[in-house]
């Protein structure tokens, strides 16, 4: 018969578990993030090359992609004129060496975020390392205790 220490002994067991089960669920959304932000980080540079290039181009023919893998040639009738999309839906119009001013300034900004997350994944996978430990440490006690009594 379980003694009321090992019942205890469970509990805190199933306990670290379902810790261990939320900081798991916690890194994979953390993970999600970093991804999304390195996609943001690379459309922007992206978009950066493809404005730099537009001016250079003498003739202002560009590819532009419609959807579903198409892309079109199209001139840009006016490449030094760029509109960009600031966030909340909001667009507004900038110069060509502005909108590749922002769009660096938006780099800047998602790789600070990239490493406050990454800084904070580090941590939670360190608290779970630490969880991992203790869980191991319970269930040795527990075979133990088990083997004790036989």
């Amino acid at each position: 018969m379980a003694t009321n220490t090992q019942q205890a002994e469970q509990r805190e067991l199933m306990m670290l578990q379902q810790y261990l089960k939320d900081y798991g669920q916690q890194a994979e959304i953390f993970v999600e993030q970093l991804n999304l932000l390195e996609n943001g980080r690379m459309e922007a540079f992206a978009a950066i090359e493809a404005l730099e290039a537009m001016v250079a181009a003498d003739d202002n023919t560009v590819l532009l992609q419609i959807g579903g893998g198409a892309s079109v040639r199209a001139k840009v009738l006016e490449p030094e004129k760029v509109l960009v999309a600031i966030g909340a839906e909001v667009v507004i119009e900038r110069t060509n060496k502005e909108a590749v001013e922002f769009l660096k300034e938006r780099i800047m900004k998602m790789e600070a975020s990239q490493k406050s997350v990454s800084e904070t994944l580090d941590k939670l996978r360190g608290q779970m390392n630490e969880i991992n430990k203790r869980l191991e440490y319970g269930y040795q006690q527990s075979m133990s205790g088990r083997q004790e009594e036989e």
